[in-house]
């Protein structure tokens, strides 16, 4: 399995730290629904943990929740994002966290993503963070001004290295009087103190103050609870780099003593119709306005494994149509391998309660129907996943063989579209339209068969004519 290292700028052949892999996912700031610009990642991010999975390693992944101090900057600067969700919202920041955990949640699952071993609340490790800040002061790397506890960078000889960033150059460019207590630009707060009449309803008492922890410092202290240093593999956007990552790994290694994390991966963007995500534009989408418009999540979701994680992505409703009709089109070749020749009054073979064939090995639970095994091409399918996740070449294979029933259970562990689950028999009236349909074209009645066929669409049918009778097919 080789995956492009964001560290080394190199793609890189995956060896595990030890016997379960440790990987770690940034999770969105819940003042606000997750549109699907934020959701891609999440895709990506499923597919590598369903890829380390059929390549039979153990993982535990850990999810984070940003419910406390993301300020409007990614900086030190702005409201807090919370605060401003309940400003707008007139709620108190604690239920405008809830309710949007309990949508981002919602939408996770609608796009039938693996559930995290452990999903963490940044609120539930304010002691660990006060902790960290502690552990980074004794050994020299913070400093105190009257808004915070800061991290000076001066201190972490790679600060840089990461993100590849000219500290000389950001120094050269700041505006002046960026701060008059913050020794250098790049300096970040670890803890911010709450100003005399600031609002801010969450609020904790460090060093005899109210205030609340910097928000990069949440993911350094809930992979050390949770994974412990160093981890496998840390996801997230590329506007991670250049701050919020290369802040996690300063702060951690001063708090420490270890390296963060081996592999670093890092999705692009998506635009829509070629312009940024922006409420102002009128683009931002959820999944609720795509079902509005007749598209489920799994629609985006083909959407989205369509493409790669590094590649730039350009959204349109067209490009999303094209992706419902590729999933109808997998569908319906599953339909009609369990299908058997109805012109001669046969039955379908049906799968309704289908058994798990996991792609990390060994027999599945329980008796099984009817089975055929697994074909070479899923081999070639995993290869291209292997290949740093190039969900796009494994589409292409799977549009372009002949796949198995097995094969299809497999594809569907690999990429969680539900087509098995979504493709269940038809009802037994639909093969009685069927049969009398094959014997009105055999009697040359094409009006009666014709009106067959319409009756059949109503119910949601197509009729596939092959050269062992006629077959039904989802019309969507």
């Amino acid at each position: 399995m080789k995956l492009y290292n964001t560290a080394s700028r190199k793609i890189e052949t995956f060896k595990p730290l030890g016997e379960v892999v440790k990987v770690y996912t940034c999770g969105p700031t819940v003042y606000s629904n997750a549109h699907i610009g934020n959701l891609t990642a999440y895709i990506y991010w499923d597919l590598l943990v369903r890829a380390l999975r059929a390549n039979k390693y153990k993982v535990k992944r850990v999810l984070n929740l940003t419910d406390v101090g993301h300020l409007v900057s990614d900086g030190d600067e702005g409201e807090d994002k919370l605060e401003k969700g309940a400003a707008r919202e007139g709620r108190t920041v604690w239920e405008v966290a809830d309710s949007y955990i309990e949508k981002f949640l919602d939408d996770y699952r609608s796009l039938e993503l693996s559930e995290p071993e452990v999903i963490a609340r940044a609120t539930d490790y304010i002691d660990a963070d006060m902790q960290a800040v502690d552990l980074m002061t004794e050994r020299g790397f913070t400093y105190e001004t009257r808004d915070g506890v800061y991290f000076d960078t001066a201190k972490f000889d790679d600060y840089a290295k990461f993100a590849r960033l000219d500290i000389e150059g950001l120094q050269a460019g700041a505006r002046v009087g960026f701060s008059s207590e913050k020794r250098g630009v790049a300096d970040f707060a670890v803890w911010k103190f709450i100003q005399p009449g600031e609002k801010h309803a969450m609020r904790w008492d460090y060093l005899g103050r109210p205030g609340y922890p910097g928000w990069h410092l949440e993911c350094s202290t809930i992979i050390h609870e949770t994974l412990g240093e160093p981890i496998d593999i840390h996801t997230g956007g590329i506007d991670h780099i250049p701050v919020h990552h290369t802040n996690e790994i300063a702060q951690s290694y001063a708090a420490y003593g270890h390296e963060l994390a081996r592999v670093w991966m890092h999705c692009n963007f998506i635009t829509i119709d070629g312009e940024k995500i922006s409420k102002s534009l009128g683009n931002v989408f959820l999944l609720s306005d795509l079902a509005e418009r007749g598209f489920s999540a799994l629609d985006y979701k083909m959407w989205v494994l369509s493409g790669h994680y590094q590649g730039a992505r350009n959204f349109t409703f067209e490009s999303l149509g094209a992706a419902k009709q590729r999933r109808l089109n997998w569908r319906n070749r599953i339909a009609a391998l369990n299908q058997q020749d109805i012109s001669s009054g046969g039955s379908c073979r049906t799968f309704s309660s289908p058994t798990s064939l996991t792609l990390s090995g060994g027999p599945p639970p329980g008796p099984s129907p009817a089975r055929v095994t697994p074909s070479g091409h899923i081999n070639e399918i995993l290869n291209a996943v292997n290949d740093n996740l190039n969900s796009a070449e494994a589409f292409a294979v799977i549009d372009n063989s002949e796949l198995t029933l097995d094969d299809w259970r497999m594809v569907d562990e690999l990429f969680g579209l539900r087509l098995i689950e979504d493709s269940p028999d038809a009802p037994d009236d639909v093969y009685e339209l069927l049969r009398e349909r094959d014997r009105m074209r055999a009697e040359k009645d094409y009006k009666r068969s014709d009106e067959l066929r319409d009756l059949l669409l109503e119910k949601g049918y197509t009729v596939k004519d092959t050269p062992e009778g006629a077959i039904w097919q989802y019309a969507e």
